[in-house]
């Protein structure tokens, strides 16, 4: 079920749902969420049914401000309040060790918790309209089945999970992957989930270098070796590999479709080709809506030409090297 996001009264509708504990998905900037009150495990194991995500694998908690973030944390490390300062509200989730007893359900039973202050102005109404009916978060992944292609429209999520799941459409998501990732837990801030945030940019903010993520870091969202797969099989190529592989198909017609930055001759006949943006940001508002579209095209295959090297491109990397990972 479609609601305009804009309309006030969708709005209250949406939040007086949450309040009940029950599932509103909703417009970010990044990608559309699924959500429910963090403070109600119940409601927050509607998601992980829904999704058929592991529980064991947490949430990450939308709030208004750095304000509402302080009851859900123990406390709240310097290194995440600089960033919480310099990037709220915006695309960044910062991992802080997790007051007792709260949003249990939604950090997945650890001792940390995933916190961010979304800045799509739906994402922001809806929880301004939540706090007048108690609801001070709320846990939201994204909104699809778990494991497969992050949802970038309200359409999306309606192919998700039907007609029945109420849908803040807030537009096409101007980001279209999900935020960074930085651990502010231990003695080393670590950069977990990279995003359009570039890690120089996190570390000037930080004022201290990000550590490499190794055994010792919580779990985080959206971190799994195998994650945000369509349906048909993703191959990850570089361009010689990709332009020789083309070139072997012959005239052969394949349910096959590439996607890359450059345009490879003598392609056989049905071939599908969608052309991959040479700036990150806008390959990044767009993979997840072309995957998703070749997905329904009916394709077998998708072969897809590596991101440039550098870190521009390393939340674009991330989210592919996943997605070939099935």
């Amino acid at each position: 079920m479609r609601l305009d996001g804009h309309d006030p009264a969708a709005i209250e509708s949406a939040a007086e749902r949450l309040a009940a504990g029950e599932l509103v998905a909703f417009a970010t900037e990044t990608v559309y969420g699924l959500g429910a009150r963090a403070d109600d495990d119940a409601a927050v194991d509607k998601i992980f049914a829904a999704k058929g995500r592991p529980r064991g694998h947490p949430l990450i908690v939308h709030v208004v401000d750095r304000g509402a973030a302080i009851p859900f944390a123990a406390r709240i490390p310097p290194i995440a309040a600089r960033l919480m300062d310099e990037f709220w509200p915006g695309p960044l989730t910062v991992i802080v060790p997790r007051a007792s007893g709260m949003a249990t359900a939604a950090a997945g039973g650890h001792a940390t918790l995933a916190l961010r202050a979304p800045a799509h102005p739906v994402a922001h109404a809806l929880l301004v309209a939540a706090q007048r009916h108690g609801v001070t978060g709320i846990a939201a992944p994204s909104a699809n089945r778990f494991g497969r292609v992050s949802p970038t429209l309200a359409q999306h999520v309606v192919d998700e999970f039907g007609e029945a799941l109420p849908v803040l459409d807030g537009g096409p998501c101007r980001i279209g992957i999900e935020s960074s990732i930085v651990d502010c837990s231990g003695p080393r801030p670590m950069l977990l989930r990279p995003g359009v945030l570039t890690q120089a940019r996190i570390e000037a903010a930080a004022g201290e270098p990000l550590a490499a993520a190794d055994d010792s870091a919580p779990q985080a969202p959206g971190t799994l070796e195998a994650h945000y797969a369509p349906h048909a099989k993703v191959r990850l190529m570089a361009t010689s590999m990709l332009h020789t592989a083309l070139q072997m198909l012959g005239g052969q017609p394949m349910r096959l479709a590439v996607y890359s930055r450059t345009v490879p001759s003598g392609m056989a006949p049905g071939l599908r080709h969608r052309r991959m943006p040479a700036r990150p940001e806008q390959a990044a508002h767009e993979l997840f809506s072309v995957l998703r579209e070749l997905d329904d095209e009916g394709v077998q295959l998708i072969w897809v030409e590596e991101p440039p090297p550098g870190p521009d491109w390393d939340g674009v990397r991330d989210r592919l090297t996943r997605a070939a990972a099935t």
